[in-house]
C-alpha cells in the first residue's frame, strides 16, 4: 500500500477551554446586562432639558450600581481579569462616569472603595454638552463585606470593630475614605460630590460623612443596608430599660412632701434642659437640614432593621418622609422596603435597590438610632462652610 503524501496528512487541533471561560464575560452572573437594572436608560441630550438625576428612583438605582462596581473591582483584582474582560467598568460606563481613583486597604491590598467622576468626553460623544442637573461631579462609593479569602479577614475585622464599639474610626479604611472625600470635596465643592456605601461600607460612609459635617462640609450621603446592631447599642438599651424600671420602682415608694417637691423641681429642670438642648442647633447655625443622609433599609434584614425602631420620646411621625428632630430640623431620610418575610441574603443584598418591583415606604416614624448616632452634631460651634466650586 502506498504511503500518503506529506501534503495529504492533516492534523486537527482542538482547543479545550475551561468550563464557562468562553462565555465568562457575556454570561457571568455579575455582568451588567445579566443582573443590572432593566429599565434605566443611559443619559442623553434630553437630560439637558429634564434631568433623570432629579428622579429619586433613578439616583438611587445609579448609585447602587456604582457600589456594585466596587465589589466587582475587588473581584476583578482577585480573579486577575484584564481591562478587556473586567466586569466592574460595565456598571459605570452606561451612566457616563469613569474611574478616577481606587481606595486600597494597605493591610491586604484589597479594593474597598472607588471615586467615580463624570466623564465629559464620553458625554460629549453622545451630544451631552454639559453635566445634567443633579448629577454629582464625583461619587465616592464603599463596598461591604466580601467573604472570599483574600479580603474576608480584614472585612470581618472591621465588622467586629463596629459590633464591639459602634465605631469604625480605628480602621485604616476610615482614614483613607475621609482623606479621599475631603480631597474631592475641596476639588469640586461639597455640593457637587456624594458618598455612598452598602452594609459595612454604609457604616463607613455614615461616619465619614458625619466627620465632615462636624467640619462644616456637607456631602450628600446614601446608605444601603447600614449596620445597626452593636454590643454598645445593646448595652445602652439595657441601661435605658434598667433606668426606666428603677424610675417605676421609685414611683411606688412612699415619699415625704419635701422629697417630692425636690424631685419635682429636679425633673422640671431636667425636662427644660432636654427641651432647650435641641434648639441649640439653630443658635449655633448647624442645621441638620444641611446634611441629611439617605438610608435604605429592609425590615427583613436584621443587620439594618433597628433603624426603623421609633424614638419613643416623641409622638409617632407617621405620614412624614423625614426622620429627625423637633423644630423642623431633619436628621435623615429613611426609606423602608417592606415585602413580607424575606431570606436574609435577599433582604441584605444590594440588587434589591435597583429591581423593577421595588416599593419603598417613605412614611416612617422618628428613628431612635439615627438620633443617637447624630447626637454629636446637635451642639457644634458654627462651621466654616466651604461649598461650591464650579462643576
Amino acid at each position: 500500500m502506498a504511503k500518503p503524501e506529506a501534503e495529504e496528512i492533516t492534523t486537527e487541533v482542538v482547543l479545550v477551554k475551561e468550563p464557562g471561560e468562553a462565555h465568562d464575560q457575556h454570561h457571568h452572573p455579575y455582568a451588567f446586562h445579566v443582573s443590572g437594572p432593566r429599565n434605566v436608560a443611559s443619559p442623553n441630550w434630553r437630560d439637558l432639558i429634564n434631568s433623570s438625576w432629579k428622579d429619586t428612583n433613578y439616583k438611587r438605582t445609579v448609585i447602587a450600581c456604582f457600589i456594585q462596581a466596587v465589589y466587582l473591582l475587588e473581584l476583578d483584582r482577585q480573579e486577575n481579569r484584564t481591562e478587556e474582560n473586567a466586569l466592574a467598568s460595565k456598571w459605570w460606563v452606561p451612566f457616563k462616569y469613569k474611574l478616577a481613583q481606587t481606595l486600597i486597604d494597605e493591610r491586604d491590598g484589597s479594593i474597598f472603595g472607588a471615586i467615580l467622576e463624570w466623564d465629559r468626553s464620553a458625554a460629549m460623544a453622545d451630544l451631552i454638552l454639559m453635566r445634567p442637573s443633579g448629577a454629582p461631579r464625583a461619587v465616592l462609593t464603599l463596598r461591604g463585606t466580601l467573604l472570599k479569602s483574600p479580603t474576608a479577614r480584614r472585612d470581618i475585622e472591621d465588622d467586629l470593630r463596629f459590633l464591639a464599639w459602634e465605631s469604625l474610626k480605628g480602621s485604616v479604611r476610615f482614614k483613607v475614605a475621609l482623606e479621599a472625600l475631603k480631597s474631592v470635596a475641596d476639588r469640586y465643592g461639597s455640593n457637587n460630590v456624594c458618598i455612598a456605601g452598602h452594609s459595612l461600607g454604609a457604616g463607613f460612609a455614615l461616619q465619614v460623612g458625619k466627620a465632615l459635617a462636624k467640619e462644616g462640609i456637607y456631602v450628600e450621603t446614601h446608605l444601603f443596608n447600614p449596620p445597626s446592631v452593636s454590643l454598645a447599642m445593646s448595652l445602652r438599651n439595657m441601661g435605658e430599660k434598667a433606668g426606666f424600671a428603677w424610675k417605676r420602682f421609685k414611683s411606688m415608694l412612699p415619699m415625704s412632701s419635701e422629697t417630692q417637691v425636690s424631685s419635682d423641681a429636679g425633673e422640671k429642670t431636667l425636662g427644660l434642659g432636654l427641651k432647650n438642648w435641641v434648639p441649640q442647633l439653630k443658635n449655633y447655625g448647624v442645621g441638620l437640614g444641611k446634611w441629611v443622609p439617605h438610608l435604605y433599609v429592609n425590615n427583613s434584614d436584621y443587620i439594618c432593621c433597628s433603624y426603623t425602631n421609633p424614638d419613643g420620646t416623641e409622638e409617632n411621625n407617621t405620614g412624614k418622609e423625614n426622620v429627625g428632630l423637633t423644630n423642623g430640623q431633619v436628621a435623615a431620610k429613611l426609606f423602608v422596603k417592606s415585602k413580607g418575610k424575606q431570606k436574609f441574603l435577599e433582604a441584605h443584598g444590594l440588587e434589591q435597590w435597583w429591581s423593577d418591583d421595588l416599593e419603598l415606604q417613605q412614611a416612617v416614624h422618628n428613628s431612635k438610632l439615627i438620633n443617637m448616632q447624630l447626637k454629636s452634631l446637635y451642639s457644634l460651634p458654627a462651621p466654616q462652610q466651604t461649598q461650591g466650586k464650579a462643576p
